[in-house]
């Protein structure tokens, strides 16, 4: 790293202010020839900016922040503009006329990452709380900024270190004045370990969930009034709604906040035999995203003859709406709720244009999402990568428990669960894990 990179660390438009962000080994250099000499370090100081003809380009208050106790690790500053585009895009043009490279997405949370200021499991809480959209979201995202996984992974590290200091002494002192069940001694430990290290990973799929959102599928025959009840969930018409059966083909995903958790409602294509290939695709489409949602919707016509058959996505629990009881009854209400009964579904009648239906509704998907996502306190894992990894170092213990009569097998299954927790916090990542993670990241950051 040693060349200085530069970017805009605020969002691209028109705005009261923007921030250009420098860090790098030449980050003196670029300032004093700019702003026209080094603030005190950490103290805003407002200078007129310049470029290499010396013709000013804005007022700015420019901070300085000397390395190793700045973001990075390394020299940085910001210089703090009005935010037209034509002065952003002016000091960008002056920085690299200075020789600065403009910086790659996510590129200066990496430098914090390699020169310690962060480890790996906070970098990704930086992106997190960067990307968070909810109270819930934010939350998760600045207790790992925090550190809390890394402090729970420090813990798991001790246990593991113990307990392999107990195998191996029993491998490498066989002879030696040690107690006879020195390895036996690891068992508890390692046997607690496995135990709270599968707890963890069971809870990742909460944090995971907490981050994409809680998957809410409505599904049923065509015109059963999905797009309808869409809308009204989601306060605008999001969906096309007409008479005509199968107008929505595709999976149409709205995002919505319900109890400060983010969730995404989906509407798709009714469900029924087709000889449309188009048509065919979209009932496939839609099965697939019910099967894996979190909650399904029926809807049902309450003012239909016939009753449809129940799809074979739901599961118990999932929820039966019989639509349209503000129209004349027909048939399909009392028999689609029986079936929805002995499928142990909930089961409520409503119309998307009646304010109270509609309130019960969204009540009732709340308590959904809460029940399902709040806990006492957020989750230490919050994404897939960090499942899999307390996955991994949960079934190495397991294995070395299961290694009665070979302690050597053991310990090298205790080593293996030690590197496995490593990754969490990026101690042994490889590189090509580093740059999918930091390429998340947007430019700035």
């Amino acid at each position: 790293m040693t060349d200085t990179i530069y970017a805009p660390a605020t969002a691209a438009g028109r705005s009261a202010v923007a921030v250009v962000r420098i860090s790098g080994p030449a980050t003196r250099a670029a300032v004093r020839a700019i702003a026209g000499g080094v603030p005190k370090r950490r103290m805003a100081s407002l200078r007129t900016l310049s470029n290499a003809a010396g013709q000013p380009i804005d007022r700015a208050l420019v901070l300085f922040f000397a390395g190793p106790a700045s973001y990075t690790g390394e020299d940085l500053a910001e210089f703090h503009v009005h935010g037209g585009t034509a002065v952003v895009d002016t000091v960008l043009d002056a920085l690299s006329d200075h020789g600065l490279r403009l910086a790659q997405p996510g590129e200066f949370t990496r430098r914090a990452f390699e020169n310690g200021k962060l480890d790996l499991a906070q970098a990704e809480g930086v992106a997190d709380l960067i990307d968070a959209e909810t109270e819930a979201q934010r939350r998760q995202a600045l207790e790992q900024l925090g550190g809390r996984l890394s402090d729970v992974q420090a813990r798991w590290a001790e246990a593991l270190t113990q307990a392999l200091a107990m195998l191996e002494a029993a491998v490498d002192f066989p002879d030696e004045e040690v107690p006879q069940d020195v390895a036996a001694r690891a068992r508890p430990v390692l046997g607690a370990l496995a135990v709270e290290l599968e707890a963890a990973a069971a809870d990742a799929e909460r944090g995971e969930r907490v981050r994409e959102g809680y998957r809410i599928a409505l599904i049923g025959a065509p015109n059963a009034g999905k797009s309808t009840l869409l809308n009204a969930l989601a306060g605008r018409d999001a969906a096309i709604v007409t008479a005509t059966p199968g107008t929505t083909r595709d999976i149409i995903e709205v995002p919505v906040v319900l109890a400060g958790y983010k969730a995404l409602l989906a509407d798709t294509a009714g469900l029924r035999d087709t000889g449309d290939e188009i048509e065919a695709e979209g009932v496939r489409r839609a099965r697939a995203w019910a099967a894996g949602a979190d909650l399904r919707l029926w809807l049902v016509d309450g003012s239909a003859d016939a009753a449809p058959p129940p799809p074979m996505e739901l599961r118990e629990g999932d929820l039966c709406l019989i639509t349209k009881r503000d129209l004349p009854v027909g048939n399909a209400g009392a028999a689609s709720a029986a079936k929805a009964r002995r499928l142990g579904l909930g089961c409520a009648e409503v119309t998307a244009r009646g304010p109270g239906d509609m309130t019960w509704l969204r009540t009732t998907l709340e308590e959904r999402v809460v029940s399902a996502l709040a806990g006492a306190e957020p989750p230490a894992a919050t994404r897939l990568r960090h499942q899999e990894l307390l996955t991994e170092a949960a079934e190495r213990l397991r294995h070395a428990l299961s290694q009665d009569e070979h302690v050597e097998l053991a310990a090298e299954d205790v080593r293996l669960a030690a590197r496995a927790l490593d990754r969490i916090t990026g101690r042994i990542d490889p590189e090509q894990v580093l740059g999918r993670i930091f390429a998340t990241f947007c430019i700035g950051k």
